[in-house]
C-alpha cells in the first residue's frame, strides 16, 4: 500500500504568501488519525496521573441499574 505522505500536497498562494494546502484525501483521513492518537495519548497520560479509585462490582451494578 502507498505512503499516503508520499503524495506531494498543493499550495494556495495569494499575495505571494501560502493560504491553504490541497492534499489528497488519504494523507488528510491519515493526518486526522495522527491528531486523534496524540489526543487519545495526551488523555491516557491525564488519567494516570489522577488517583484512581475502586469500588466493588456489585455496588457498580447496583448504581447501574443491572
Amino acid at each position: 500500500m502507498k505512503n499516503a505522505f508520499l503524495e506531494k500536497p498543493q499550495f494556495v498562494i495569494k499575495e505571494g504568501k501560502p493560504t491553504a494546502v490541497i492534499l489528497g484525501i488519504k494523507t488528510f483521513e491519515e493526518l486526522l488519525e495522527r491528531i486523534e492518537d496524540v489526543e487519545d495519548l495526551a488523555e491516557l497520560k491525564r488519567i494516570k496521573k489522577g488517583s484512581l479509585k475502586f469500588r466493588k462490582f456489585e455496588d457498580f451494578l447496583a448504581e447501574a441499574n443491572v
